[in-house]
């Protein structure tokens, strides 16, 4: 006779459990993307949130947590477009199409890009074993395929590695730096239009076999 207590089905989140936490994630991106993960505290998620923080702690167990939360969600936003250049596609086409899906990303995900470049800065303390595991592997095999495409005369040579390294630094300049940017150039639609103009004439020339 089995005389262990009967197992129960986990409970299902409801509906005010998935909005709090997604109220929760979102106002930590405000305040961890502003002030760095070091900068920001509990207190000021929980007032960005509008919520006690006995109540964000019953979501989260720590600021940690929500942070890692955030990181882990971005990653998989931020490798999408990479994972998608199609092996089989014409070169240019597919880098020119990751070049401005990234640059969409900048001007519609600003603070995700903000969040993650401060978690790098600071020497990724908890992002290190997600950029070896998941982006280490793919940067490789991009790399690689990029080195096919050149010895085939399909794009012109470059060093595969930092031209994809190029790509992210110019493109994320614009959400990493946003503020400056609505400074010297303020009329932010337009200013993006020429941005994605200009960004995919260095690359298109750059590569151009």
């Amino acid at each position: 006779m089995d005389d262990s207590p009967p197992k129960t089905a986990p409970r299902k989140t409801t509906r005010i459990q998935k909005l709090n936490r997604k109220r929760i994630l979102d106002a930590a991106l405000e305040v961890f993307s502003s002030n760095g993960f070091r900068g920001s505290t509990l207190d000021m998620i929980a007032g960005e949130a509008g919520l006690s923080k006995p109540n964000i702690l019953y979501y989260f167990d720590s600021k940690e947590a929500m942070h890692v939360a955030l990181l882990n969600e971005l990653m998989d936003a931020w490798l999408e477009p990479l994972e998608a250049l199609n092996p089989d596609g014409e070169p240019l086409d597919e880098l020119m199409g990751y070049v401005q899906k990234k640059m969409e990303m900048s001007r519609k995900f600003p603070r995700e890009s903000r969040l993650f470049a401060n978690e790098i800065i600071q020497g990724a303390p908890r992002m290190a074993p997600h950029l070896a595991k998941r982006l280490k592997p793919l940067f490789d095999a991009k790399a690689t395929l990029l080195r096919k495409w050149m010895a085939e005369g399909r794009i012109a040579q470059q060093d595969a590695e930092h031209l994809i390294m190029s790509i992210w630094a110019v493109t994320q300049h614009y959400a990493d730096f946003e503020a400056q940017l609505d400074v010297l150039i303020p009329k932010k639609e337009i200013a993006w239009r020429r941005a994605s103009d200009h960004v995919e004439a260095i690359f298109r020339k750059l590569l151009h076999p």
